[in-house]
């Protein structure tokens, strides 16, 4: 009797992981970590060592979990780990490419081994290799590759599959701000326009905040918050007032017209301040408080929470 194909279920999540705990001797990398994931373009952050390549691995069924359940587009990859691995790409966050072959070699090779014809591999590559910018350079060894050459590349041979869930271990590893920038746009519109889930780990908050609509934290192999990306930049209740001299006495000015207003510097700058909305509109408040003091004022904008104020 022949065995039945695994597919993917069609109403699964993404990803879901129920009490995680995976432990190496006596260092604990994922700490009773309970997790469910839709579509889109998913950050997952934390500081170097806080268990994100750790549960990459574990999603590729790469590593066994010490307890707890996982299912990445409803596959147990401990069990199916080569099966679901044709509806996954991952781009690791080394370079672990050879360097004496072409990127098309490469690409049509591992399109291959996911399954595909050598035809529809090599048309497929021709592909996704004029989407990473790299049509003009394919047939050139990859040793003689810039670092985001081969970042691209590396990204090439993950979705030339055309796999449901993309997996990007610390993709801007190694780029300059310019690169890194040519990066995130490039795997943005590819998660849109293949219609691809990704999750995107990094260390790097500002990357996360550039292209993910969705955010897991995670410190210590522990969960911090998973919640969409609008949650966690949200406005404060706080509004930032920075003027080019008298903070001191604008906050006093302020404070008689019974606004709660501090001269903490907000936003590392020595020229503001900070007004609680307390529910009150102040702003006409502030408007004649800074024009009886005749003081320039710089501006006036509503605060919002940042990445770094979860890891506070």
């Amino acid at each position: 009797m022949t065995a039945q194909p695994i597919e993917p279920g069609p109403d699964a999540p993404v990803v879901r992981v129920d009490a995680l705990t995976k432990r190496f001797e006596t260092v604990t990398a994922l700490d009773d970590l309970t997790l469910e994931l839709g579509r889109g373009i998913i950050g997952l952050v934390g500081a170097n060592g806080a268990g994100k390549s750790t549960l990459i691995k574990i999603l590729l069924g790469l590593l066994p979990a010490t307890s707890g359940s996982v299912a990445v587009l409803g596959i147990d990859p401990a069990v199916h780990g080569t099966a679901l691995r044709q509806y996954v790409g991952y781009m690791p966050e080394h370079n672990v490419m050879p360097p004496d072959i072409s990127a098309t070699e490469l690409v049509a090779h591992l399109a291959q081994l996911s399954g595909l014809p050598s035809a529809a591999a090599r048309e497929r590559t021709s592909d996704v290799l004029r989407h990473v910018g790299l049509y003009e350079e394919r047939y050139r060894p990859i040793g003689g590759y810039s670092t985001g050459m081969r970042q691209r590349a590396q990204l090439a041979q993950a979705i030339v599959h055309d796999p449901r869930l993309l997996l990007l271990d610390e993709p801007t590893n190694g780029l300059d701000p310019s690169g890194r920038d040519e990066m995130l746009d490039l795997i943005q519109r590819t998660g849109q326009e293949f219609g691809i889930t990704v999750i995107l780990a990094s260390h790097l908050l500002g990357e996360i905040e550039q292209v993910c609509d969705f955010l897991v934290a995670i410190d210590a192999g522990k969960l911090l918050r998973a919640d969409a990306m609008s949650a966690f930049t949200s406005e404060t209740g706080i509004l930032t007032v920075e003027v080019e001299h008298g903070r001191d006495a604008l906050v006093a000015a302020l404070t008689a017209r019974g606004v709660r207003a501090t001269a903490a510097p907000a936003d590392g700058d020595a020229r503001a301040l900070q007004v609680a909305l307390d529910g009150i509109e102040p702003y006409d408040l502030i408007r004649d408080a800074v024009a009886e003091l005749e003081l320039p004022l710089i501006r006036i904008e509503n605060r919002r929470h940042t990445l770094e104020d979860l890891f506070r």
